[in-house]
């Protein structure tokens, strides 16, 4: 009599459906309508809508003089490369007493990134010093060598 109770309850109980892996007995297999609403709320703050512009973090403008052996060792193309590499805006050039001139704009920690670049140069430069001074931000977001 005890095995046909122990059947007769098993066939009253309803399947199991298997939950994917990592899912806990309570979770829903279908998302409701909030968890669609929060997704769609996420991407809508993740991805730029059209016609819609994005603040971009705080830029700053610094000009930098290095003086020392600058001319003539590719220090102007190598600085071009480095500032390239942290997506800074601005330009390099020679300046006319033997000094380099170098105008950058970007975050402010990208810029001390490149100021210290700068204070080293490449390999056959000498940098004896740079100077730092602070400017008004133009919004220019590519890096170029003037003549």
């Amino acid at each position: 009599m005890s095995s046909s109770s122990s059947s007769s309850s098993s066939s009253r109980r309803s399947p199991r459906t298997a939950l994917p892996l990592g899912w806990m007995p309570g979770d829903s297999l279908s998302p409701g309508r909030s968890s669609k609403a929060r997704r769609s709320e996420a991407n809508a703050r993740r991805f730029l809508q059209p016609g819609e512009t994005r603040l971009a973090s705080p830029s700053e403008r610094w000009q930098l003089i290095v003086r020392g052996r600058v001319q003539g060792v590719g220090y102007r193309a190598a600085c071009c490369s480095r500032a390239r590499e942290l997506g800074l805006g601005g330009w390099v050039r020679n300046r006319a007493d033997g000094s380099v001139e170098v105008q950058a704009e970007g975050p402010a920690s990208d810029l001390a990134e490149l100021r210290l670049w700068c204070e080293r140069g490449p390999a056959v430069a000498q940098v004896t010093g740079v100077a730092v001074t602070t400017l008004g931000s133009t919004g220019q977001d590519w890096f170029e060598i003037h003549a």
